[in-house]
C-alpha cells in the first residue's frame, strides 16, 4: 500500500467517495506523493516515452510549423513562445535549433514554459541552457502577447469525469473503499447540463467522458490568441468525440490497474477533441489530423532519409524504427491526432488538413 493510498482512504472514510478527476489530481500533483511531483516519469528509465524522445525530427518539423505561422500573421515583433507540460524540454529545443535560421524569429520571441513539476522544471532549465525562459504555473500568468503555443501529450494527463447513462440522466462514476481496496462505484443519477447534447448519440449503459480543466486552459488560450493573435498546435491521443472507459495507467511502459498503485503509475485519458474545438470559439479549427498524415505533410520523410545519410549500423536501424514509430498507422500516426488553432482569417498551421 503506497503512502498517497492511505490518505486517500483516510479522505474517503471521512467525506465519502471521491470523482476520477478528484483521484487524478492527488494521484498525479499530490504535493506530497503525486507522480509528477516527485519523480521524472519520461524515457527508458521512466514509465512512457513522447514523441519529442523517440526523434528529434518531431520536434524540429513543429518548430518550423510555428515559425511559418508567426511569419503567416506578418511575423510580430514581440511574441510569446509557449509550451503546455514540456516534459524535459526536449521538444522546446529542438523547436528552437530547427527555427534558428527563420529571419527575426529567435530575436522576437519570450519562451514561456507552462509547468507544474519542479522536478520537470528543473530538466527544462538544462535543456534550454543558453536560452531565457520563463515558467508560468498557468496559462493566465502568461504575457499579453501574440501567443504561440504547443502542447504536445499535455491534455490526456488532465482530470477527467466519467458519467454512465442512466435513463435520461447520468451517474457519475465514483472511487471509493471496499474491504480495503480501492474501487469504482456510481453515484446518484441525475441530469449533467455538460452532457446534455450527448443525450442524443448515446444509449443506456454508455460512459462518456469529459475534461474541465481542459476545457477551462483552451478557453484562456483561446481568449489570449483572439485578443493578440498568435496560434496553437494541440497533439494528443484520443478522438473528436468520447465514448467509452478510456481511464488507464501506464507504469514501467506497461498498463497496469488504475487503482492499484495510487501516486505510482502516470494516469491518462484519451482526450476528446470535439469538445476542445467547441470552446476554442471564434478561433478556425482544422480538421482533426493524424499525427502521421501531419508529419509527412510537413516532410518528415525527407528529413529521414537526409539524417540517414550520417547513419549506419544500430544507429541507422533506430533512425528508422523512429520514423516508423512517429508515423505508421499501426503506432503512433493514427492513434495520435493533431488540431491546429488560428484566428479567424488567418492561414492554417502548416501540416494540419483544413477545409478549403
Amino acid at each position: 500500500m503506497t503512502a498517497l493510498s492511505k490518505a486517500l482512504f483516510a479522505r474517503i472514510e471521512q467525506t465519502g467517495p471521491i470523482s476520477v478527476a478528484e483521484y487524478m489530481a492527488e494521484c498525479l500533483l499530490n504535493p506530497n506523493h503525486g507522480y509528477y511531483t516527485t519523480r521524472d516519469p519520461l524515457g527508458v528509465a521512466g514509465d512512457f516515452t513522447t514523441a519529442p524522445e523517440i526523434s528529434q525530427m518531431f520536434g524540429e518539423l513543429i518548430g518550423l510549423a510555428m515559425a511559418q505561422a508567426w511569419l503567416d500573421q506578418g511575423a510580430p515583433a514581440s511574441f510569446t513562445l509557449a509550451e503546455l507540460g514540456p516534459g524535459r524540454g526536449t521538444l522546446m529545443a529542438d523547436i528552437l535549433r530547427a527555427t534558428k535560421g527563420v529571419a527575426g524569429f529567435h530575436a522576437a520571441m519570450d519562451i514561456w514554459l507552462v509547468e507544474a513539476s519542479a522536478v520537470l522544471q528543473t530538466a527544462q532549465g538544462r535543456a534550454l541552457k543558453g536560452y531565457e525562459a520563463h515558467w508560468a504555473g498557468m496559462v493566465s500568468d502568461l504575457p499579453d502577447a501574440p501567443l504561440f503555443l504547443i502542447a504536445n501529450e499535455f491534455f490526456d494527463a488532465l482530470p477527467i469525469r466519467q458519467f454512465i447513462r442512466t435513463g435520461a440522466g447520468w451517474s457519475e462514476r465514483l472511487v471509493g473503499v471496499t474491504d480495503q481496496v480501492l474501487t469504482f462505484g456510481l453515484g446518484p443519477p441525475g441530469p449533467v447540463t455538460a452532457l446534455q447534447h450527448r443525450l442524443e448519440d448515446t444509449r443506456e449503459g454508455d460512459l462518456v467522458e469529459i475534461c474541465p480543466q481542459g476545457t477551462a486552459i483552451l478557453s484562456d488560450v483561446t481568449d489570449r490568441i483572439s485578443t493578440h493573435g498568435g496560434a496553437a498546435l494541440l497533439v494528443d491521443y484520443g478522438d473528436w468525440r468520447s465514448l467509452g472507459d478510456t481511464f488507464q495507467a501506464l507504469a514501467g511502459h506497461a498498463h497496469t490497474d488504475p487503482l492499484a498503485e495510487p501516486g505510482n503509475a502516470d494516469l491518462t485519458a484519451h482526450v476528446d477533441f470535439e469538445a476542445l474545438a467547441m470552446v476554442a470559439a471564434p478561433l478556425t479549427p482544422s480538421r482533426l489530423t493524424p499525427q502521421g498524415v501531419f508529419l509527412e505533410r510537413l516532410g518528415i520523410s525527407d528529413r529521414a532519409r537526409a539524417l540517414a545519410t550520417r547513419l549506419e549500423s544500430s544507429a541507422l536501424e533506430a533512425h528508422i524504427a523512429a520514423h516508423r514509430r512517429l508515423t505508421h498507422r499501426s503506432e503512433m500516426g493514427t492513434l495520435f491526432k493533431v488540431l491546429g488553432l488560428t484566428p479567424e482569417g488567418a492561414p492554417p498551421i502548416a501540416g494540419t488538413i483544413h477545409d478549403t
